[in-house]
């Protein structure tokens, strides 16, 4: 099973969501089956590592950032991955308009999966110290949501 998570420029939203949902995946001991990856939808970040105040935040509460780097959201993601979820309605409007006829991913809001139905993770880019603290329990609960729905869906498949 492959998941993406798609923001902007993946510096704040989606690395965070990438090092939260390894994490409890491996808490969950189901790191070897779900292969979690991170992009943006945008290039301005290029091997940069997450904002250094997401990385902070993130630390706070027992989650390591310091490894990703971001990238841009290539064509061939659409094939790979079996989930792209977006952190929110632009970046899910972008993946909708570049998916190919043939994909058969999931595509999606990221905290769909976490009962907010049509909710997207605000952007804490231009914010203060508030706005990743809010970003980090969105994300939490919606990664907790996302991998009861894997959990249910790797029960079922041979």
């Amino acid at each position: 099973m492959r998941v993406l998570l798609v923001c902007l420029g993946n510096i704040c939203r989606s690395p965070t969501a990438e090092g939260i949902l390894r994490h409890k995946l491996e808490q969950a001991g189901l790191a070897d089956r779900v292969e979690v990856d991170s992009c943006g939808t945008g290039h301005w970040h290029l091997g940069k590592t997450p904002d250094r105040r997401a990385r902070a935040a993130a630390a706070r509460r027992g989650f390591d950032l310091s490894a990703l780097r971001a990238r841009q959201l290539d064509d061939s993601d659409f094939q790979r991955f079996d989930y792209l979820l977006a952190m929110d309605h632009d970046n899910l409007l972008a993946l909708e308009a570049r998916r190919p006829p043939d994909c058969q991913a999931h595509i999606g809001l990221f905290l769909d999966f976490a009962g907010y139905e049509d909710k997207a993770v605000p952007d804490p880019f231009f914010g203060g110290a508030r706005g990743f603290e809010e970003v980090l329990d969105l994300i939490e609960a919606g990664a907790d949501g996302l991998i009861a729905t894997l959990r249910r869906r790797l029960e079922t498949s041979p």
